[in-house]
């Protein structure tokens, strides 16, 4: 069994991006700038947008942090959003989500220039993806393909089945896998909630990739011999041995799974650091493509 990195590739990849941003300085180009919009104190919020402040500040980014109370109007956070696509100084846009009631989350995505939609949740960048031109693809599945390709992780002609059917993860990992590309030519089955004989599904995977937000619910009896198992779940689990009173937990039971994986991603230390690569990734690709 060997343990997909995601701390270590991670790491590589924005060293790769420091230099790239030194080079650039160095040559007097421009340094690509996110800007993040926080609306309300939503703790794991906060977290995640801190987490991306400091790595870009890491990297050598540029980054701006914008933020609302909760009780923002629909308008006023349009209006930032539409002041943001006309700064040229800004590369990347990103509005972390949830956002509250009172917004139209769909408005707020399709507001976004596709050309800084880093978040890659723009229908303009979806569309592209589903036809494989150039896009922005959104960070998590970015991540994933990322850690295949560095991995040298072979896909071609496997059986890919991925669990769970979000326009964040499920949707277009599937898609991607299934593509005439390298990571890619999958044959892609995409289960979720309704799919009967899901755990026979399971078994028959090569490439299994669980993305549904259910702590360790793919069990060993679930993992065919010697596939390879990305685990994209994170959720905060009550531990009262820990000091937090919590752990994180992935979707897959990765003790009794693990043993019998090729490769296999832990939780935390896996997927989540990829996002935070290909996000970087992808505010570096506007920043290049904005100057074309």
């Amino acid at each position: 069994m060997t343990l997909l990195d995601g701390k270590k590739l991670s790491e590589q990849i924005q060293e790769e991006l420091r230099l790239k941003v030194l080079e650039r300085k160095n040559a007097g180009k421009k340094i690509p700038h996110l800007a993040a919009v926080l609306v309300g104190t939503n703790g794991a919020s906060e977290t995640y947008v801190a987490s991306k402040v400091k790595h870009c500040e890491k990297i050598g980014f540029k980054s701006t942090l914008i933020r609302f109370e909760e009780k923002v109007s629909e308008i006023d956070l349009l209006t930032e959003v539409n002041r943001l696509n006309h700064d040229t100084d800004v590369d990347g846009i990103l509005v972390q989500l949830p956002l509250p009631k009172q917004i139209d989350v769909e408005k707020v995505t399709e507001a976004i220039s596709p050309v800084k939609d880093v978040d890659g949740f723009s229908p303009v960048n979806i569309g592209k993806m589903v036809k494989g031109l150039p896009a922005h693809i959104a960070a998590t599945p970015y991540g994933i393909m990322l850690m295949l390709e560095r991995y040298k992780i072979e896909t071609s002609g496997k059986h890919c089945v991925v669990i769970g059917r979000s326009d964040i993860v499920g949707k277009p990992i599937s898609i991607l896998m299934a593509q005439n590309s390298i990571p890619g030519n999958c044959t892609v089955t995409l289960c979720h909630s309704r799919t009967k004989n899901l755990e026979e599904i399971s078994r028959s995977a090569d490439i299994l990739i669980a993305a549904l937000g259910k702590p360790e619910f793919v069990k060993a009896d679930m993992v065919k011999e010697g596939a390879v198992v990305i685990d994209v779940g994170i959720t905060r689990v009550p531990d009262e041995t820990k000091k937090s009173g919590f752990r994180i937990a992935g979707d897959v039971a990765f003790d009794k799974v693990a043993p019998k994986s090729s490769y296999i991603t832990p939780v935390p230390g896996g997927v989540g650091l990829m996002t935070i690569a290909a996000l970087m990734l992808n505010t570096m690709n506007a920043c290049e493509i904005r100057e074309k």
